[in-house]
């Protein structure tokens, strides 16, 4: 009976072993598929980390241009030449952010995000202006 149970034991380990080894083996190939999946962006193209850095910049500016006690078409001569000094401040041509905007607009979840992140940074850029 002893013999019994211990054969028993150790085919209890060994399958316990193996449903382990079996679960953790599906998991990394879980895993790997997962990352395989996530999209390589295509050159010319700014990462979203970048992009939202520049939008929060080019708002930025348009909010500074915007308090400016001037004419419209005024603004919109001086406004260029402030986007044209963000885009040399962040070294990225105006070209390759609006092929990344273009980009981004495809996924209106990947905007909602872009546009959320820069929100909450201009949230804070306010708050701290107004301390």
């Amino acid at each position: 009976m002893v013999e019994t149970i211990e054969k028993h034991s150790k085919y209890i380990y060994k399958s316990y072993f193996y449903d382990v080894k079996n679960i953790l083996i599906l998991l990394t190939v879980a895993l790997m598929l997962q990352s395989c999946n996530r999209q390589r962006l295509p050159e010319g193209i700014l990462d979203e980390d970048t992009m939202v850095e520049l939008l929060i910049d080019i708002h930025l500016a348009e909010g500074l241009v915007s308090t400016f006690p001037i004419h419209y078409d005024s603004s919109r001569i001086l406004y260029p030449l402030f986007e044209k000094e963000v885009f040399k401040k962040h070294q990225v041509s105006d070209s390759v952010f609006r092929k990344s905007l273009e980009y981004y607009m495809r996924d209106t979840r990947v905007m909602d995000r872009l546009y959320a992140r820069t929100i909450d940074s201009l949230h804070v850029v306010e708050k701290s202006g107004n301390q």
